[in-house]
């Protein structure tokens, strides 16, 4: 009878303690999803504010990048991401080679090994700033991407080579298409050439409004 008694106990205890610890967990789950679902609704505000924070901190501007060329500013590494043959036909001057192409019309994406350690090999003080083929382009994204899970942050041209060898007057002010060519920062060779400074109104104006 003390027996019975004892092991009624026991599972009464037992079910009592997983009772308890079943509420504990619900409980820790529920304010995990409810955590959740509260970053997930963001205001219209907030989101336009990531947006543009994140627009910021990733895009590097054409016109910005060509001001740093004319001044002769060597605050920053430019990254070309196209194969090697493109790149030696022709590339936007200044820029070192990294390609995430084998040829032009194979990718080596799959080269992660490779085109990380030629990543982290460029000099850790500088900015560095990749493009690729053209604005809609993904593979500037997928390397971006690929450097970010390394620990290894790049900003992306806000143009691609297309735009900055074929569609000069795009993305320049009209008042700097007789006086800037695309021939003029471009450089064909191995080797990433040397931009030429010069003076030239600046296209980025000044202050904090400035690209």
């Amino acid at each position: 009878m003390k027996l019975k008694k004892l092991i009624s106990k026991q599972i009464l205890n037992t079910l009592l303690l997983s009772a308890v610890v079943g509420a504990i967990i619900g409980a820790v789950t529920a304010y995990a999803i409810l955590s959740t679902q509260k970053d997930v609704k963001k205001t219209s505000n907030e989101l336009i504010y990531d947006f543009y924070a994140t627009e910021n901190a990733v895009y590097a501007s054409p016109h910005s990048l060509r001001r740093k060329m004319d001044k002769g500013d060597k605050n920053y590494i430019l990254v070309d991401l196209r194969s090697p043959q493109e790149y030696e036909k022709e590339h936007i001057i200044g820029a070192v080679n990294i390609p995430a192409y084998k040829d032009p019309d194979t990718s080596a994406y799959e080269e992660v090994d490779r085109i990380v350690n030629q990543f982290t090999q460029l000099a850790k003080d500088q900015e560095v700033i990749v493009y690729c083929y053209s604005v809609p382009c993904m593979t500037g994204r997928k390397v971006g991407l690929m450097l970010a899970e390394k620990g290894i942050f790049v900003k992306h041209l806000g143009i691609g080579w297309n735009e900055w060898r074929h569609f000069w007057t795009l993305w320049n002010h009209e008042h700097e298409w007789e006086i800037t060519k695309p021939e003029e920062y471009v450089v064909s060779g191995k080797e990433p050439g040397i931009p030429q400074t010069r003076e030239l109104p600046s296209p980025c104006g000044e202050g904090e409004l400035s690209c």
